[in-house]
């Protein structure tokens, strides 16, 4: 069997996290005998993950190249990973950790640094989590996109302003092109949330209720996230015309950035400006 690098450093990696961990630490008994070796023995690490020492032995000796999520998950407890680590495993096994089931915490679920850096953007901007529940927004947002703060905080995801919003879709004018362009992405993005159970309810939801979503997810299109456009009509009969750029946070794909930067030439910046300015005179 072929040794390619990927599979080195993961052996590399895991044998360095074995040799680390004391028996005592990881609650079982050493195994009789002189240890020649800091840490745990292979064999006692197989035991605690449920593999076979030989199929174990051969992940730190980089033979074997495509371990399962399961089985990762299982060697990132027995050597007591941390977060970080077990990211880390997963990513030399080219593997995200949430087809395991294994969901990201956020620390102390604390948002104000995000409502701080959308705060900084005149243009509208949000924040969205895994289950794109809309966990920070900033004023331009609430004028173009959505009041988030006065809806209800079960139905203050992206999810369902995008397909049960009325009022969303009324000044959406290109909605009909914007969700049919969101639903393909989520068909493209499908696996990786496919242990998130309040993501795959709500999915779930759309199939039962939205008649357009299930159209469009029955067309079975798959678009990878990009620059997308989004022309609203506003009262006053004012058009605006965004382009939508979405990034992750902190290397987690779970966590998206999203802001809606002014089409130039479109008289859309000069609007949305006025529009912040008559908000704060009524405020």
């Amino acid at each position: 069997m072929n040794v390619n690098r990927t599979s080195s450093a993961l052996g590399e990696f895991i044998k360095s996290r074995r040799e680390r961990l004391q028996p005592s630490n990881a609650g079982i008994k050493p195994l009789p005998g002189r240890r020649r070796t800091p840490g745990l023995r292979r064999e006692e690490v197989s035991y605690l993950a449920n593999v076979s020492l030989t199929y174990y032995t051969w992940l730190e000796q980089g033979r074997e190249v495509n371990p399962s999520p399961e089985v990762l998950l299982n060697i990132s407890n027995a050597l007591m990973l941390d977060e970080d680590e077990r990211k880390y495993l997963f990513r030399l096994a080219n593997l995200d950790p949430a087809s395991a089931g294994v969901v990201h915490h956020r620390e102390g679920s604390d948002f104000s640094f995000m409502q701080t850096i959308v705060d900084q953007m005149v243009y509208p901007s949000f924040v969205t989590d895994e289950g794109t529940d809309v966990i920070a927004w900033n004023r331009a947002a609430k004028l173009i996109i959505a009041d988030f703060g006065r809806l209800p905080k079960n139905e203050r995801y992206m999810l369902n302003v995008l397909f049960f919003s009325a009022d969303y879709r009324e000044k959406l004018v290109n909605w009909e092109e914007f969700v049919r362009f969101s639903t393909a992405t989520l068909r493209a993005n499908l696996d990786l949330y496919q242990d998130h159970p309040l993501y795959m309810e709500r999915l779930e939801r759309l199939k039962r209720h939205s008649k357009e979503f299930s159209r469009f997810w029955e067309l079975y299109e798959i678009k990878q996230k990009r620059v997308s456009t989004a022309l609203f009509r506003l009262p006053g009969a004012q058009m605006m015309e965004f382009k939508v750029h979405s990034a992750s946070i902190d290397n987690n794909p779970g966590m998206h950035w999203c802001f809606f930067v002014p089409v130039p030439g479109t008289g859309t910046e000069e609007n949305l400006l006025r529009m912040l300015e008559q908000a704060e005179t009524d405020n």
